[in-house]
């Protein structure tokens, strides 16, 4: 190795296994990696959860075809989200509960629950509020990665886009719903029903 290269070398020694020069990058901006995992692993928990909670909702939105078809965008492009989220924990030396008992418990957002009155409307509600909590859990992980860790940051910033996009697609059926007002979102089809975007340009839905 040629050494008089600027980033040829650092804390690391050559060949050490034991440890990763990603990480070591990270902690000298000052980032706490550890804390960023458990953040992640939260986040990651939230993402698998919805994805199954809003598999139930989907179900119990009949007759209301159009809806269900924004609620199928949103549910797979949270798997998608899960799938991103999970390889950036292990690249940082954490890693998912094996138990998914106890991952589930630590969602960081509340569960996603078919409302005991499964209108449109109260589903709709559900359906919102599970969209601002992700927007709050990833815009505390953009801020405490903004500058220390580009590739956490890159990932989150991502994922906090499309949940702000949710956000408007469910006030604007929310509220068509409610109040026969409407607020339109900029939701367009995804060329066939449930097709999450980025697919092809951006790698986050490949199934």
């Amino acid at each position: 190795m040629d050494t008089t290269k600027k980033h040829a070398t650092g804390k690391v020694k050559a060949g050490d296994t034991s440890k990763r020069v990603g990480i070591e990058v990270i902690e000298a901006k000052g980032l706490e990696v550890k804390n960023l995992v458990e953040k992640l692993i939260d986040a990651a928990g939230a993402e698998f959860t919805t994805y199954y909670y809003y598999t139930i909702l989907r179900m119990h939105l009949a007759g209301h075809e159009d809806y269900k078809e924004i609620t199928e965008d949103a549910r797979l492009e949270d798997r998608a989200h899960f799938e991103l989220i999970v390889p950036r924990i292990y690249e940082l030396g954490g890693e998912i509960p094996h138990d998914i008992r106890v991952f589930a418990d630590r969602a960081g957002c509340p569960d996603a629950f078919l409302p005991e009155s499964p209108s449109a409307e109260n589903i709709l509600k559900v359906l919102l509020e599970a969209e601002r909590c992700a927007i709050r859990t990833w815009t505390e992980i953009c801020e405490i990665t903004f500058g220390k860790d580009f590739r956490t940051f890159d990932m989150a910033s991502r994922i906090l886009q499309e949940e702000i996009e949710h956000e408007a697609w469910f006030i604007e059926l929310l509220s068509f719903e409610k109040d026969g007002i409407g607020t339109p979102s900029g939701h367009f089809r995804r060329g066939n029903p449930g097709e999450a975007p980025y697919s092809k340009n951006r790698g986050f839905y490949n199934p």
